[in-house]
């Protein structure tokens, strides 16, 4: 009779205390727990809800012991074995916690909430594919279920399949619109994309519902450092490492802003906590890398030795270290190492991006073909008249951004950076280039007055914008029918010094021609032609050619000439380039923090043992000079 008095006694608080666990009054629920423990001792639920607050509080540990102790008693509960899973993985041990929940499925295969946490594991060990498998079980078996939309997302964006991702996220939005995690991960997809205002709406949303969510500051100082708001940027960083002061993306991204505004001590000094935080964190290595100067037996060389000899880097991981080791190695001296690591990190970046290499060369042809000395004629004076626009373009590594920064420290020229907008112009025309020769005037017209549209607001005074995408030596022809008025600087530099540069080079996006010697060396060959095409058909004046190594030689000289084709009063400002403060975005953001030096001249000649596939692209374009650069 006592035995069934406290069997009763015992449901009645076990029911009691779940319903305080439920509402999240740990404390009373654990009291209750911990009573109904004292009448039975062996009571496998109470052992395994116990457990579960234990798991709530961080106490991992005694979390795993509390739980095996009511496996122990009773190992046919599918639900033991799952939370066992879930509190393995936050232990880090992921084999482990994925035998745990095959067990539970193997109990009972039919609890949604097992085969998405199955799933969560499957990710965090790379089996993406079985993840994917995992979560759409989930949700076969409950069509409503947030979570498995959400964690099937993460998944699909770790595999770079945005819309699906995004497509996740908004169904797990349709069913829970307070899943701030859901909003985060859309913001963080919308600002890779460029559509920065969306993405700033999510991130801000993510944040209304979850005031310490550290990731969301950090997303949301991304999408607003891409509109260049960098003052917020800076604020949203430093809340996010408020909330989470070993938050280590966070430092690196802060570090990173630092970097391109030229504050170099404090990006080195978060570049350094990022990689204290976490020792391997390869991109962090990178960027202070860019910042740092080297010397044999240097503490940090010494660590991109050790993490380049590890053979369990992920690929993207490994290219951030070969190119950072390769840049130290350059810095002591070791150029033979150097190019070693050049070529290593090279090599994995090529497997990584998509590069057709005969459709890319094609399009040069077309574009030469299509924008003729006829073509041009036709159209003499149509366009937007608007003399706002300078373009600043050419090979990358040519000395694009030093132009940009000598032009923009000038008080009337606003420098905007690498802007998309001729781009997005090109690709809104059905089948261009061929499709120009049908346009009319005011078609021209309209184009220009859409690319100005596009042109970022500027303060009062400035009566230039700089657009320095140096891909932009593509659409020379296009610039001039659209804005005829537009001033184009090419900016040049010795073939092989602007190859050589490029191949050691980590970009952010893009140039994926500057991954393999040779490809680079075609890539080269073809944008020299068609420049020279340029040179052919355009009416003298129309473009202004500076070359690196005039700048270097004789800086006030070659900007004076930029200052006047641009049709401004010169400013002594324009020679102390250095000391501006503006962003700089591009992969010269250290470089264009100091004064000219020369040490960039020839720099190919350290190398010229090993570039030989690149030589014998470039062949005739050498001329046997190798001081200056023909065909200006």
């Amino acid at each position: 009779m006592n035995r069934q008095r406290d069997s009763q006694i015992v449901q009645d608080m076990l029911a009691t205390a779940l319903g305080y666990h439920q509402a999240g009054r740990l404390t009373e629920a654990e009291r209750l727990y911990r009573q109904t423990l004292a009448i039975d001792g062996c009571h496998a639920d109470t052992l395994h809800l116990l457990g579960m607050i234990a798991y709530q509080h961080g106490l991992h540990d005694a979390a795993a012991e509390t739980i095996l102790q009511a496996i122990a008693i009773d190992n046919r509960q599918a639900p033991y074995h799952s939370n066992l899973g879930a509190v393995l993985q936050a232990q880090g041990k992921l084999d482990e916690a994925a035998a745990c929940y095959e067990r539970a499925l193997a109990l009972n295969p039919g609890l949604p909430e097992i085969h998405v946490n199955f799933g969560n594991i499957l990710q965090a060990q790379g089996k993406l594919d079985e993840a994917v498998a995992c979560q759409e079980r989930a949700l076969a078996l409950n069509p409503d279920c947030a979570e498995a939309f959400y964690n099937l997302g993460n998944v699909l964006q770790t595999q770079r399949k945005l819309d699906e991702a995004v497509a996740c996220y908004q169904r797990a939005l349709a069913l829970k619109p307070d899943y701030a995690e859901a909003h985060n991960n859309v913001g963080v997809i919308l600002t890779e994309r460029g559509k920065r205002e969306d993405a700033v709406a999510h991130c801000e949303r993510a944040i209304a519902l979850k005031p310490d969510y550290a990731y969301a500051y950090n997303n949301l100082a991304n999408a607003l450092a891409g509109q260049d708001r960098v003052d917020d940027a800076v604020a949203h960083y430093e809340r996010a490492l408020v909330l989470d002061p070993d938050y280590a993306d966070a430092h690196n991204n802060l570090g990173s802003v630092f970097k391109e505004q030229g504050k170099f001590d404090e990006a080195m000094a978060h570049f350094g906590r990022a990689i204290a935080i976490r020792p391997d964190f390869a991109e962090a290595h990178f960027n202070r890398a860019e910042i740092e100067s080297f010397h044999p037996g240097d503490a940090d060389l010494a660590a991109l030795e050790a993490l380049a000899d590890r053979d369990d880097l992920a690929p993207n991981q490994a290219v951030y270290i070969h190119f950072a080791l390769a840049k130290a190695l350059e810095d002591s001296g070791d150029t033979v190492r150097a190019f070693e690591h050049f070529g290593k990190g090279n090599a994995l970046k090529r497997r990584q991006v998509t590069y057709d290499e005969p459709e890319v060369l094609k399009r040069f042809r077309r574009i030469a073909t299509v924008f003729d000395r006829s073509l041009f004629d036709r159209f003499e004076g149509a366009g937007d008249p608007s003399s706002v626009p300078v373009f600043v373009l050419g090979m990358p590594r040519s000395g694009s951004t030093l132009v940009e920064q000598i032009l923009a420290s000038h008080p009337q020229i606003h420098g905007a950076g690498e802007l998309m907008a001729l781009e997005v112009l090109a690709s809104s025309l059905s089948d261009y280039p061929e499709c120009v020769p049908a346009l009319d005037g005011l078609d021209l017209r309209r184009l220009g007055q859409s690319y100005l549209a596009l042109l970022p607001p500027v303060e009062d005074g400035k009566i230039r914008i700089v657009d320095k995408l140096p891909g932009n030596f593509l659409s020379v022809g296009l610039i001039r029918l659209i804005l005829p008025n537009a001033k184009i600087i090419h900016t040049v530099r010795y073939p092989v010094d602007t190859c050589v540069s490029c191949y050691s080079k980590l970009f952010t996006f893009g140039l994926n021609f500057s991954y393999d010697l040779g490809e680079l060396g075609r890539y080269y060959r073809s944008y020299s032609e068609l420049m020279a095409h340029w040179r052919a058909v355009l009416p003298p004046g129309a473009m202004l050619e500076v070359a690196y190594e005039d700048v270097v030689d004789d800086l006030e000289v070659q900007a004076r000439r930029l200052i006047e084709y641009c049709g401004v009063p010169w400013d002594n400002r324009c020679i102390d380039f250095h000391k501006n403060s503006r962003q700089v975005k591009t992969a010269s953001a250290v470089q264009i923090r100091k004064p000219l030096f020369r040490s960039s001249l020839q720099r190919w000649r350290r190398y010229e043992a090993q570039i030989g596939p690149l030589l014998d692209e470039l062949g005739s374009l050498l001329d046997g000079n190798v001081d200056r650069v023909s065909g200006i």
